[in-house]
């Protein structure tokens, strides 16, 4: 059991740190409070190679796997840049189409995503089906050689920045009548979407929206994979990435937190010559939170190991177990944090209140931490399902 970084994934790390530091947290919530973008970040960090870690060289990427990609989101996170996008983009999106989509999707897109230039992100989430993906309304029907989509989608990222998004959808088999998942490349500036901003409580440049489908033409090829059998494997390729991703976001935000108070414990003197630090009450909650961090990190790196490993049904189990723990680590990084800095805390100059909202998501989604105890209790367990 190894539990070093190559020398390539330290350089990485480090590189990816640095860059994340030019900008910083400051620069994070200048763009969510303005309603801007991080585009300048994020066109940097495509340049530089890191948004496209694990796109296959042959399309222009970095060859490496989602261990690779999880550093990129947590470093970033960790200098107070958690990039929702990541997940959506480069996790969800390029595995997908990397892995179940066609040659020619390969060739179109890979490239794009490898560089930065290309972002494409994923609606699965409705308001009636909730984490029931079963119970999906939305319907793709052919018409002629193309599809016909209609429905609604709600909570998607990033829709306004970017150039396709990935729609899950169910079509009819026409050989058993049944309905079966599949997915469909879909323009953000398709004829028959449209789509309306949602208000969040959450400091954040990245936009959440609800989606609206009326009948959108699409051609054949935008069925990922070319055939309806690919669609329920795809659809579950893109869900361990997004939950080690989103897990190694979460890991990245509780550092930060934890190396902002820190700072602030280790020089704030109050009662005589003594720093806050120096008492228990004070350092013992921040060494508690250290402490649920690393163990939420050491399960991301298990999960991307696996994944990496092609250990698909063992990575899945590690892989919600790692989103688990670094929801639940990063919550409490970040409200450990704003106690130890008392009025400070609250406050946007010290940059560690503006994640509440933010951390407190990520024990919701992308999945909650109730149905990830179900899936342990079901499969780890071995209890009978209960929903």
């Amino acid at each position: 059991m190894n539990f070093d970084l190559t020398p390539e994934q330290d350089q990485l790390r480090d590189a990816v740190r640095a860059l994340g530091r030019r900008y910083g947290h400051a620069y994070f919530v200048e763009k969510a409070r303005s309603g801007g973008h991080t585009t300048e970040l994020w066109d940097e960090a495509g340049r530089l190679g890191y948004l496209g870690v694990n796109v296959p060289t042959e399309y222009g990427g970095g060859g490496g796997g989602l261990t690779e990609l999880a550093i990129v989101c947590e470093e970033l996170a960790a200098a107070g840049c958690p990039l929702l996008l990541l997940v959506v983009s480069p996790a969800i999106a390029v595995t997908v189409i990397n892995r179940h989509g066609t040659e020619e999707q390969r060739k179109r897109f890979l490239p794009g995503f490898a560089d930065g230039s290309l972002k494409v992100v994923f609606a699965i989430t409705e308001p009636e089906a909730g984490s029931n993906f079963h119970r999906l309304g939305t319907v793709a029907r052919r018409d002629g050689d193309d599809w016909l989509l209609s429905g609604r989608k709600c909570y998607i990222s990033g829709v306004d920045e970017a150039q396709y998004v990935l729609v899950v959808a169910r079509t009819e088999d026409a050989t058993t009548g049944k309905l079966k998942p599949a997915l469909f490349v879909v323009p953000t500036d398709a004829a028959g979407l449209t789509r309306s901003r949602l208000d969040m409580e959450i400091v954040s440049p990245e936009n959440q929206f609800l989606l609206y489908l009326d009948d959108v033409r699409l051609p054949a090829d935008a069925l990922v994979g070319g055939s309806l059998d690919a669609g329920l494997p795809a659809l579950f390729a893109g869900l361990n990435p997004e939950r080690i991703t989103v897990a190694a976001m979460g890991v990245g935000t509780g550092r930060y937190a934890i190396e902002r108070a820190s700072e602030y414990t280790a020089t704030r003197k109050v009662w005589g010559g003594r720093t806050i630090g120096a008492h228990q009450g004070v350092s013992h909650p921040l060494a508690h939170a250290a402490v649920q961090v690393e163990l939420a990190r050491l399960m991301i790196g298990k999960a991307a190991t696996l994944y990496d490993a092609g250990r698909d049904l063992e990575a899945g189990v590690s892989g919600n177990m790692a989103k688990y723990a670094a929801g639940e680590a990063a919550a409490l990084a970040v409200d450990t944090a704003v106690q130890a800095l008392g009025g400070a805390g609250m406050t946007t100059e010290y940059g560690v209140a503006t994640l509440l909202g933010a951390v407190r998501a990520g024990r919701i989604a992308p999945v909650s931490r109730e149905m990830i105890l179900n899936f342990v209790a079901q499969h780890v367990l071995g209890q009978e399902k209960s929903y």
